[in-house]
């Protein structure tokens, strides 16, 4: 069975990007943001996911310090 490197449905976290940033990049690129970008889970899962990996890579490569390169 693959382990998970996403955060489950059902646990909450605190968004870890900073929405007005987020609004403001997508705002200079011409488009609107829909507030299901900025409230929902889907783009903290992408980031936690990515995190995730990184962790995962740094660990298996000896460190517990994530790098540049585990991006």
């Amino acid at each position: 069975m693959a382990k998970k490197t996403t955060v489950e449905k059902t646990e909450k976290i605190d968004p870890l990007f900073v929405k007005s940033k987020i609004r403001e990049y997508i705002k200079n690129k011409d488009c609107n943001t829909a507030s299901a970008v900025l409230d929902g889970a889907i783009l903290n899962g992408i980031i936690t996911g990515m995190l995730d990996k990184a962790i995962a890579r740094a660990m298996a490569n000896g460190r517990k310090t994530v790098k540049d390169r585990d991006l």
